[in-house]
């Protein structure tokens, strides 16, 4: 296929060279000056999108995603695939797939779990909204890109689903931060805790498989000063994000509600910007009961 892609920064350009390196031509335009492997850099979205069969964009918020849309939805050919690999708020994923079926085009919002490592490895999981034959269309490259791609259904139920998880991400790992730091207090070996709770009824993936605590578990940012594997900042977003839908759709979330609240004193007050989201076990430790 020809591809376009928009947005090659440390998720979108590794996602790129991988579609290279499977012998698409793609040709690529980033904000930032950028060299990536196998694809040809453009001076701006337009030219990237004009006679692609597919564009596929990575951005930071759904101001940007509108804006790029309304660069790029005029020159794009009838029949091409639009996919948002963005994470956005649903609001936005769904008006800028109505102007591109308007359009004639195929959207797909397509937000990505597995972070840099899994845009690198090519091991990305696509929760993905649009018709079926939008995510058809797509479902090729997903495979190139990715381990695993879910249809969810119409237009924004990518985004639905991918701010639905990462909010039960966000209240997880504070839970087990605070155990942990709880468990210090009461005396309790971290491991001895770890074993215990990670064979139990407290099994969750940020204790089983990114375990905050350093030494504890598989090797995880913990074990690398938490350097970010996903940045405090970014859970940040996801969850107000989550608070934004929640607020549209008049659902009742405290608990997602309470985890946006603690990142962001967290990321704003207390040092937690640039470091990995799991950092909060630290930051309970330094804290008594008030």
């Amino acid at each position: 296929m020809k591809i376009g892609f928009i947005g090659l920064g440390n998720m979108g350009g590794p996602m790129a060279a991988n579609l290279a390196k499977a012998g698409h031509e793609v040709t690529g335009f980033d904000m930032a000056d950028v060299a990536i492997e196998g694809v040809t850099i453009a001076d701006n979205g337009a030219a990237v999108a004009a006679g692609a069969d597919v564009v596929i964009t990575m951005l930071p918020n759904g101001q940007i995603l509108r804006a790029v849309a309304n660069e790029i939805i005029p020159v794009m050919s009838k029949g091409a695939a639009f996919v948002d690999c963005s994470t956005v708020d649903v609001d936005s994923a769904r008006a800028v797939a109505e102007q591109a079926t308007a359009a004639g085009l195929l959207p797909v919002d397509a937000p990505v779990s597995g972070g840099v490592g899994g845009a690198a490895g090519g091991t990305l999981t696509f929760m993905a909204g649009g018709s079926k034959d939008a995510f058809a269309k797509a479902d090729p490259l997903f495979d190139i890109m990715g381990q695993k791609a879910v249809h969810c259904g119409d237009a924004g139920a990518g985004q639905a689903a991918k701010i639905c998880n990462n909010m039960i991400l966000g209240v997880t790992m504070i839970a087990t931060c605070e155990a942990f730091a709880l468990a210090d207090k009461l005396g309790l070996d971290r491991q001895s805790m770890f074993d215990v709770v990670s064979t139990s009824s407290g099994y969750s993936w940020t204790m089983n498989a990114y375990c905050p605590a350093p030494g504890v578990g598989p090797q995880s940012p913990a074990d690398n000063d938490y350097q970010p594997g996903f940045a405090s900042e970014l859970m940040l977003k996801d969850l107000r994000l989550s608070q934004q839908a929640a607020e549209s759709a008049d659902a009742d979330t405290p608990m997602g509600q309470a985890a946006a609240a603690l990142y962001e004193q967290f990321v704003e007050n207390e040092g937690g910007l640039g470091t990995d989201f799991s950092a909060m076990l630290p930051r309970f430790e330094k804290r008594g009961r008030s």
